[in-house]
């Protein structure tokens, strides 16, 4: 009886273990069949602006560790007031100059008064030949009244301007992808491309704010002023018209006079064709 009731125990034993294990089999089974469910659309909304916000903290905190770069943005503008002989003659040497520098003028204003003549324009030059043309506007001068230059390194704000822009790019494809497959509604639809519209307008500030500064950055400003002092002459308090002036006025005068004759006589000719035919009529019966 012992034997068979120590069979019996392993046999129970035997049975238990099987049945776990099966059970634990099945469990595992059960859970990887299990499906995975959809994100919520405000999860994914949420979840980029966190990467954004991530993006634009770690930018700004490794900011001040960029090492200087090579390419340095600086805006270069100068403003001059210079004396010549002549302001006719160094104007056109200035113009000569600028297109051996591939500048050209964008505005120029003359002024002429009793006492000076005075000729103001603006040269637009690439920044790599600022200081060479500068240099050739100076020997064409008698005398440099002021020289003003001052320069403007935009190099941070360009890469600030650069990388948030990536960023926003970025974000923005997080945002149509969402749009094409996580949109299931038309409330998602209008959330998801309504924060597409926010995006391109900050997309499209960066670009023009990008455009400009290069546009600044390649293309430096000179403002040059040249005059000329003339001997003063007073003006008179009253003019007299010499012989010349008055034979002219005169010949004017006759010719509107003849001018007029004519005129008034062809718009009476009806009368003046009565008046001659009456008179003949009456010259030939008192020939008679």
């Amino acid at each position: 009886m012992k034997t068979i009731s120590v069979k019996s125990v392993f046999k129970t034993i035997a049975i238990i273990v099987i049945v776990l294990s099966v059970f634990s089999c099945n469990n595992g089974s059960y859970s990887e069949n299990l499906k995975v469910a959809d994100v919520d659309l405000s999860e994914d909304f949420e979840t980029i602006e966190e990467a954004e916000e991530m993006a634009s903290f770690k930018q700004d905190g490794t900011a001040n560790l960029i090492e200087t770069p090579v390419d340095l943005k600086i805006i270069k503008s100068a403003s001059a007031r210079y004396k010549v002989a002549s302001v006719t003659k160094a104007t056109e040497q200035i113009k000569v100059i600028a297109g051996q520098y591939d500048a050209y003028i964008s505005d120029l204003r003359f002024e002429n008064n009793l006492y000076q003549k005075e000729n103001r324009f603006t040269i637009k030059v690439p920044s790599d030949r600022f200081d060479a043309i500068m240099d050739s506007i100076g020997s064409v001068v008698e005398f440099v009244e002021y020289e003003n230059i001052t320069t403007k390194d935009v190099t941070e704000e360009y890469i600030d301007l650069q990388t948030r822009l990536k960023t926003k790019l970025e974000v923005k494809a997080r945002y149509e992808e969402v749009l094409r497959k996580n949109a299931r509604t038309v409330e998602d639809i209008l959330n998801t491309e309504d924060k597409l519209r926010v995006i391109q307008e900050e997309i499209e500030a960066a670009q023009g704010r990008l455009k400009y500064l290069t546009s600044k950055v390649s293309y430096s400003t000179i403002q040059i002023d040249l005059y000329e002092t003339v001997e003063y002459i007073k003006e008179p308090d009253s003019y007299k018209k010499s012989f010349a002036a008055k034979a002219k006025n005169g010949l004017s005068f006759g010719w509107n006079m003849i001018e007029a004759i004519v005129l008034g006589l062809i718009h009476i000719w009806p009368i003046l064709f009565i008046i001659i035919l009456l008179t003949v009529i009456l010259w030939r019966r008192l020939k008679k």
